[in-house]
């Protein structure tokens, strides 16, 4: 792993998800915040990864405690925080982080404006390399590399 101040480099293993991303991504108002905040329209559904080892639990504490872009929720529906993401050097998207108490410490989910597994060819139990940007918005890079 690397880091600067606003950078992580990590490494995470390409997961199924539980098949609720595609279903959250293309609500109105998900769909509004991420345009407005992220700078683009998600694709629908997650890209998901799980994230493991002593780098992950020092950068999810980092993560944790930074700012991030809020996603400001409608009744119903809990909060989340986005950090802006560039998957395998190719696609740049955000990871979303619920803010729920059960949500699982190496869950990793991303959205972005294209399919990622489809674009670069991934399979489950791949590994992917991530940098995530903790102080500067999606926005500011939004689209495919």
């Amino acid at each position: 792993m690397m880091t600067t101040a606003t950078r992580l480099e990590l490494e995470g293993e390409v997961t199924q998800g539980l098949g609720e991303g595609s279903r959250f991504t293309a609500i109105d108002w998900v769909v509004a915040e991420f345009r407005q905040k992220l700078g683009f329209i998600p694709w629908p559904g997650t890209f998901n990864l799980r994230m493991r080892g002593g780098a992950w639990d020092w950068a999810r504490a980092h993560l944790r405690a930074a700012t991030g872009i809020a996603i400001t929720p409608r009744d119903g529906f809990c909060a989340a925080k986005c950090f802006g993401v560039s998957i395998a050097g190719h696609l740049t998207g955000a990871v979303v982080f619920p803010e729920m108490p059960d949500y699982p410490d190496d869950k990793f989910e991303i959205v972005a404006p294209l399919p990622i597994r489809e674009t670069l060819g991934l399979q489950d139990g791949d590994l992917v390399n991530l940098r995530l940007d903790l102080f500067h918005s999606a926005r500011d890079g939004a689209a495919a590399a």
